[in-house]
């Protein structure tokens, strides 16, 4: 399903339940980091290698993806709220990224791009 469709989606789900009073763009944003630790929890206490059998496992697949979509529908409503369209601010912000890290200078590097001059 497209950003777009799911956002229309999304919002008949919430104000189907007159939810909308409840999503000021505060609200939301702590909402999200909610999720995210959801989606963090998922690998505490684990292994590197226990991690990585997350999707291997029916039951922990079905908690990864129900809470990374938890994480995607409150970003695509603190868009809504602020306004924006969020597939086109991931676009842009990959283009920001592509400048930033160019391959010739980052290739095979986890250096952050202020320190790339350095190489």
């Amino acid at each position: 399903m497209e950003l777009q469709a799911l956002t229309q989606a999304l919002l008949k789900f919430r104000d189907e339940r007159d939810w909308a009073q409840f999503h000021s763009l505060r609200n939301l944003i702590v909402s999200l980091n909610l999720e995210a630790a959801e989606l963090l929890e998922l690998t505490q206490w684990k292994s590197d290698s226990d991690i990585a059998t997350l999707p291997t496992n029916p039951d922990t697949l079905e908690a990864l993806r129900d809470e990374s979509a938890d994480v995607l529908l409150y970003l695509l409503l603190i868009a809504n709220r602020a306004g924006f369209d969020l597939g086109e601010a991931a676009k842009n912000k990959l283009e920001k990224n592509a400048a930033k890290y160019p391959v010739e200078k980052c290739y095979g590097s986890s250096l952050k791009y202020t320190q790339l001059h350095d190489t």
